[in-house]
């Protein structure tokens, strides 16, 4: 499945000291490393301010907002269960290439997302391989929540 690949992408096999599963969550990413290397990633949020946060890899970019407490409005309502596109976010071409393919599930739910573009991926189905390392993540203007109108208020 695609978890196990982004799980298996971190690294070898043979450098994995445990891997875990759960079978009803896609955000949470659950591996314990020989190492505690960590994966800095940079969001840009709606008013054009650059964030940045550490994480560990395996992590999904949903677990680095909610982990670091990072205040994007909004964001993450599902609580990466794909039945949202609350957690979209938008990535240059070169990184976009870097993610890996989307699953037709997440299309659905990107289809309904604020502001698609080309590069526009879930936050929560997102997982942090070094090979990400200094990524930059931009949170579009607003978000497609029912919570919400699309001017971000109540």
């Amino acid at each position: 499945t695609n978890l196990r690949k982004c799980m298996e992408s971190l690294l070898p096999v043979s450098e994995l000291s445990v891997l875990l599963f759960t079978p009803q969550s896609f955000r949470s990413c659950l591996i314990i490393l020989m190492s505690d290397s960590k994966v800095t990633v940079h969001f840009i949020n709606r008013d054009g301010e650059k964030i940045t946060a550490k994480a560990s890899p395996g992590d999904s970019l949903l677990d680095v907002v909610i982990n670091e407490d990072l205040d994007f409005d909004g964001f993450g309502a599902c609580e990466g269960t794909l039945a949202c596109s609350t957690c979209h976010l938008i990535f240059d071409e070169e990184m976009y290439k870097k993610l890996g393919p989307v699953t037709d599930e997440e299309m659905d739910m990107l289809d309904l997302a604020y502001g698609l573009t080309e590069t526009s991926r879930l936050g929560c189905q997102i997982c942090l391989t070094k090979s990400l390392e200094g990524m930059v993540a931009r949170v579009p203007e607003s978000v497609a929540d029912i919570r919400q109108t699309k001017d971000g208020s109540a």
